[in-house]
């Protein structure tokens, strides 16, 4: 078992969005992870992290966007999400904060 640091290096943090929630009402759950998780480690995290039983994980990377900022390029940072279904009965409330 990891120490508890170590599972919140692999999820960073919830995103709450529209398409999160309609997630939520299919048990499901998003975080945001780090780009080098693979699915095990985040079922592991979850399961550790808030103690719940974890039925299934999808990914997904979004490559960041070549953005302007003081007439200069730049671009965002790649962002890993994954989406947790979990087992019935199981429930994560991330509104309250981690």
């Amino acid at each position: 078992m990891s120490t508890k640091a170590e599972l919140y290096d692999v999820i960073r943090k919830p995103i709450i969005t529209e398409k999160a929630t309609m997630a939520s009402e299919h048990n499901a759950v998003v975080f945001e992870v780090a780009i080098d998780a693979n699915k095990p480690q985040i079922k592991e995290a979850v399961e550790g992290l808030f103690g719940v039983k974890v039925k299934a994980v999808n990914t997904s990377i979004t490559k960041g966007k070549v953005k302007r900022f003081r007439g200069k390029l730049g671009v965002r940072k790649d962002v890993k999400k994954a989406y947790v279904t979990l087992e019935e009965g199981n429930t994560i409330d991330v509104s309250t904060g981690l």
